[in-house]
């Protein structure tokens, strides 16, 4: 391991960095490796380029292997790192070592999710031992760490689990914590000597900003009984430690006034306004709490007092606690009155929804960036747009107060206020169009009106719902439409962006003739150069095309088959100007648009598909050098998925032409080994094979090989695109699988990799039921009996209640598929082989039980196959299995109770349902690729039964004609369990049943 520092730095280097990854990853299997790695991260004599990447190779291998299947953290070192990790924490509590500190905060946080507090009992008591009253900079690493371990909870869903957690870490932490936050909070309020330097001021109030956020981790799902005690200590008016912190802000620590970061006195501040968002409607409201902290922050923002960027995460926070509590309804008497909401309009909101100048800047500068915060809106609005709603702007807090304020019943009020400061700002606008800044006043006007017109919004569909008040196609006309058709440079782009955004906004208020007539327009400003605006025309052009009336999609292919092909043109030209792999994946905007568009025009696009997908494959091409956008990656490989789809569906004779483009990329990247790319091109791969109806061609069965070595199911990520293109080999090539032999392999893969893991025994079953389903059960023979062990193995040493719901689904399937051969006794005969009267054991304890909480989509075959096995197994005729036989008809009767489950109309399945929902939002690259589902190359399975069409009279047809043989069959049926008796009548009454 002396190489170790020496690999870190080759890691983060470009042309090193995959060598050194892999010798990391060898090294890492190693017992001891991450000891040893976490010394190094600790040895300050190190380089600190080394230390860090260190510190993120340690989380990043705890996160993925800590509880692998395959190849586990050795549980010594385990021991060791639980020992070690919390001494290093305390070791790292320089200003210096902040970023290493935060990587190990979080490999403390990541082992905790699993190990605490059952294998790591004493995790808190360390903690709180380590605890210091007169020294904050030892604090400060602690506190991180049990913020780390903590914060999770915030997000978590309330559970008996959660809470023994939780209660366990209060009952040690809660008083010692509770101790030092007013201790600490004395310290920095009275200025006491023991922060006389500057340093020790900082790391007392680094101190205090990870109290505040811990106070909002143990509080956020319930107020425990300590802290409901002491409530009145911080929330009380007029002296509470958060009252006073919001006062609290000492010259030493304001900062640089250029700095964009914000103080830790503003960080004190935004994390206290977070809890009394959360925490305000549980207050006493007679006690004037929140009366207080309203007239807090109303001091605090009114009339732009916090101008600088750095204070926007705390003006931000303290819009969204007035919009809180305003929408709480508890303090009408605050917010009602006319007056109120005036002094609110024009102290609050005006100040802070204009655009400033770093935003200008930033329009220009730095478009994406702009567009991604501009459409990321406050959580409690619902969200009009497509960002991250943990990142709002100090315009979209404002707006969301108007919301607030038009939610909760002051409508009227709400809107002649802001109404005169929007026909104000019309007004400068117009009587100063040549003046240079002029266009700030409409914009202004624009973002109030779009505000208190929007009563309710989501994400996906814009505004749902609107102010009575506000007519907005009025506006939009008289206002709007001139400035979205100006040509480029007769109006500041803004303010097209504006035209364009409240398009995008009020989209579902418009009726799809008023939406066709302004498409041209967004079509006309794809060709724009100004960044912003072309993208915002392609996304609201996306949108549009999403929209929904039930489960239909609004436009059809015959909307826009005229403009698609110069929509798609304009938008690949964009990305293609790029000058570099990056800059050519950095706006996933405008693929996502060539998606929407691709899959709306459908089959249209035929003429026009060889030129499309060549310049698809390009783009692929260039960005494969050097993955960077995992939401580019998933649109290109979608809208690749999605031309063929639909161009060779209408036209298979196009096929060979799709074949010849992508198989060149798709070896290049199994041969490169573009990790990122590889479950797409399994999955694009699969797709084209199964649009093959007649031979396979060799170059498939070329890739068989390569497909079944170990090697190609190392990613995790890789595995379910591996199986959807092994079942597709199975379902188009079984006899040529079967005359080579290559099955075998396939049996080995489900046997040795996927049912022995619990992340991918699904993968194994859905892998199985394909074999089944394709291969001779004369050929399939010989191997059953050792599938039967593997699975039963799997459920001795390691059961989980999905494990034995697939086990059930997929003994049922068996029997139930209608394949030449495979009868009901091909698998009981091989259960039984392995153990005689297991079979019985089987279906007593895990077939019967399991088979009521199948979920609907799977009752049919759970019907059939226990139909087949009741009325075509010899087994089960013969004693002594005969005695189960009215056990598992009473079963299927039970099935039978909820019928809409069992049958189907013809026709009703929707190939495209979904395809037509892909609606992708932000996704995070973790450490490992993960499988993205391509949308556009799954197809509706045959019904594995759509041999049977009514269940019901089956099994009467089929006991009818066992009656003739087995005879024995009546006095079964008197055995059944009364509950079925009506069940057995109606059979009778049917004829079914002599």
């Amino acid at each position: 391991m002396a190489d170790l520092p020496s690999l870190l730095l080759a890691s983060l280097s470009p042309g090193t960095r995959r060598q050194a990854e892999q010798n990391l990853q060898t090294l890492s299997l190693q017992p001891g490796f991450l000891p040893q790695l976490l010394r190094l991260v600790l040895d300050a004599s190190q380089d600190r380029s080394v230390r860090l990447a260190g510190s993120v190779y340690l989380k990043n291998t705890v996160k993925s292997r800590w509880e692998d299947e395959e190849s586990a953290v050795a549980e010594a070192d385990k021991v060791t790192l639980r020992r070690d990790l919390i001494p290093a924490m305390m070791t790292l509590s320089g200003l210096s070592d902040k970023a290493v500190r935060a990587q190990i905060a979080e490999t403390i946080s990541s082992i905790a999710v699993t190990d605490f507090p059952e294998k790591w009992p004493d995790l808190i008591d360390n903690l709180v031992a380590s605890l210091s009253e007169s020294n904050f900079s030892v604090n400060v690493g602690v506190l991180q760490t049990a913020h780390s371990i903590f914060r999770p909870w915030r997000a978590a869903t309330r559970s008996d689990s959660l809470f023994t957690v939780i209660n366990f870490v209060l009952s040690r932490f809660g008083k010692p914590f509770l101790q030092l936050f007013q201790y600490t909070a004395g310290v920095l309020l009275s200025r006491s000597a023991q922060v006389a330097s500057k340093s020790d001021l900082e790391f007392a109030a680094q101190t205090q900003v990870l109290l505040v956020e811990i106070y909002y981790d143990l509080t956020c799902q319930d107020l425990p009984p300590d802290f409901e005690d002491t409530q009145n200590q911080f929330f009380g008016a007029p002296s509470g430690l958060f009252l006073q912190f919001l006062d609290w802000d000492p010259s030493e620590l304001r900062g640089d006034p250029d700095d964009i970061s914000p103080s830790l006195p503003s960080q004190v501040k935004t994390h206290i306004l977070e809890i009394a968002e959360v925490r305000s409607p549980g207050l006493n409201h007679g006690s004037g709490a929140v009366e207080a902290l309203v007239r807090k922050v109303w001091e605090l923002i009114g009339s732009g007092k916090l101008p600088g960027l750095a204070d926007d995460g705390l003006v931000s926070q303290a819009l969204r606690f007035l919009s809180t509590a305003i929408r709480s309804g508890y303090y009408k008497d605050i917010f009602g009155s006319r007056d109120t909401i005036s002094s609110l309009v024009q102290g609050v909101v005006v100040p802070n929804i204009g655009l400033r100048e770093h935003e200008i800047e930033q329009f220009e500068d730095d478009p994406l960036e702009y567009i991604r915060l501009d459409l990321s809106l406050p959580a409690s609005s619902g969200g009009l747009g497509l960002g991250s709603h943990d990142v709002v702007t100090r315009r979209q807090a404002a707006a969301d107060v108007l919301r607030a304020l038009v939610g909760s019943g002051l409508e009227t009020e709400t809107t002649e206020v802001a109404g005169a400061w929007i026909a104000q700002g019309l007004r400068e606008y117009n009587e100063n169009r040549t003046k240079e800044d002029s266009w700030k006043a409409k914009d202004t006007a624009i973002y109030l009106l779009t505000a208190v017109a929007t009563r309710g919004s989501t994400t996906q569909h814009g505004v749902t719902s609107t102010n009575a008040l506000v007519d907005i196609v009025q506006f939009f006309s008289e206002h709007i439409f001139q400035d979205l058709e100006a040509d480029p440079g007769s109006v500041h782009p803004v303010l097209q962006v504006d035209a364009i955004r409240f398009l995008y906004t009020f989209r579902t208020q418009l009726t799809k003739p008023q939406l066709l007539s302004v498409l041209p327009h967004l079509v006309r400003h794809l060709g724009s150069n100004n960044y912003v605006c072309y993208t915002y025309a392609a996304i609201s052009i996306e949108r549009i095309l999403f929209i929904r009336q039930g489960t239909q999609l609004l436009f059809a292919q015959a909307d826009i088959h005229e403009i698609a092909p110069h929509i798609i043109h304009a938008l690949l030209l964009k990305i293609e100007q790029a000058q570099s792999p990056e800059k050519v994946a950095e706006n996933d905007y405008l693929m996502k648009c060539v998606m929407r568009v691709i899959i709306t025009a459908r089959s249209t696009l035929v003429p026009d598909y060889e030129k499309i997908l060549q310049r698809l494959v390009r783009i692929l091409g260039i960005i494969s050098s050097n993955p960077s956008n995992p939401n580019f990656d998933q649109y290109i490989f979608e809208s690749i998925s999605a031309l063929m789809r639909f161009v060779v569906t209408s036209n298979p004779a196009t096929l060979p032409i799709f074949e010849q483009a992508l198989f060149g990329p798709a070896t290049i990247i199994l041969q490169q080994d573009i990790d990122q790319y590889i479950p797409y091109v399994f999955q694009l791969l699969a797709q084209m094979l199964e649009l093959h109806t007649t031979d396979v061609p060799v170059a498939y069965r070329d890739l068989l090989q390569f497909l079944l070595t170990p090697a190609s199911w190392q990613q995790k990520g890789s595995i379910p695109g591996l199986v959807k293109l092994l079942k597709a080999f199975l379902a188009r090539d079984s006899a040529h699988m079967v005359s080579t032999g290559q099955f075998t392999a396939v049996l080995a893969v489900v046997q040795q990799r996927l049912i022995p893991s619990k992340i991918n025994d699904v993968w194994g079953f859905q892998l199985l039921q394909s074999v089944m389903q394709n291969i001779p059960p004369t050929q399939l023979k010989q191997y059953f009996r050792a599938i039967i062990v593997a699975l039963l193995t799997r459920l001795q040493t390691s059961k989980t209640d999905s494990y034995v719901y697939h086990f059930v689904h997929f003994l049922l399937f068996s029997m139930a598929i209608n394949v030449e051969g495979l009868t009901p006794d091909f698998v009981i005969s091989a259960v039984e082989e392995i153990q005689p009267q297991l079979w019985s054991q089987i279906l007593t304890n895990f077939v019967i039980p399991q088979t009521p909480k199948m979920s609907p989509k799977d009752r049919k075959v759970a019907a059939i196959g226990l139909t087949r096995m009741l009325t075509q197994s010899e087994v089960i005729l013969r004693e002594p299995s005969m005695k189960t036989w009215p056990l598992a008809f009473d079963t299927l009767a039970k099935l039978f109770s909820e019928p809409q489950h069992l049958t189907s109309k013809e026709g009703e399945a929707d190939q495209d349902a979904g395809l037509t929902m892909i609606d992708y939002e932000e996704q995070t690259a973790g450490y490992q690729a993960a499988y993205s589902r391509l949308a556009a190359s799954e197809t509706v399975e045959a019904d594995p039964v759509a041999f049977v069409r009514d269940p019901r009279e089956y099994l009467g047809q089929q006991l009818k004609q066992l009656q003739k043989s087995k005879p024995q069959i009546k006095s079964l049926l008197t055995a059944v369990d009364p509950s079925s008796l009506p069940f057995v009548q109606s059979l009778v009454a049917a004829g079914y049943i002599a």
